[in-house]
């Protein structure tokens, strides 16, 4: 359906975000949403099952304990990891979020965020960023996170 802001958690209780959340599950339609945690459960009361995409896995570092929570309570949410804060150590995938993909490997997917036209020339760096993190969970997972499970929220053969 795409994607919006909710800079305030509070907006998730208004009419236009209820109206949008709810077209999105009626519609069998994907939604991005770039929020909080608060928010996220605030979305997902409107309208339980929505596929909901939450943009980045959070907002500026969300500790991973609160990434993990609304996965647990919301299964048809998925964490979209571009730019996302602490997801690595010294070029390493951070030993927390790995221990949360092999935990949750069906709800994390990878993505861009362009946009913007100067993210674009990032857009390499990110994708090698991506693989190099990737290459240290297993392959299955990997795979997964690097295209199996966009490809099923979308409906997309694999």
């Amino acid at each position: 359906l795409g994607e919006f802001h909710l800079y305030d958690s509070a907006n998730a209780d208004g009419a236009v975000a209820a109206k949008l959340i709810k077209l999105a599950r009626e519609r069998g339609l994907a939604v991005l949403a770039h929020c909080d945690e608060v928010a996220i459960d605030k979305l997902m009361a409107h309208a339980p099952g929505t596929k909901l995409i939450w943009a980045h896995s959070g907002i500026g570092g969300t500790p991973v304990a609160h990434v993990r929570e609304p996965m647990r309570r919301h299964p048809s949410l998925r964490g979209e990891l571009s730019y996302r804060p602490g997801l690595t150590e010294s070029g390493t995938l951070a030993a927390e979020w790995r221990d949360t993909f092999n935990a949750l490997p069906e709800r994390f997917l990878i993505g861009s965020d362009t946009w913007i036209n100067q993210r674009w020339q990032h857009y390499e760096a990110l994708m090698d960023e991506y693989r190099a993190w990737l290459g240290s969970l297993p392959a299955p997972i990997a795979r997964r996170m690097g295209w199996g499970n966009g490809a099923a929220l979308f409906n997309v053969p694999s």
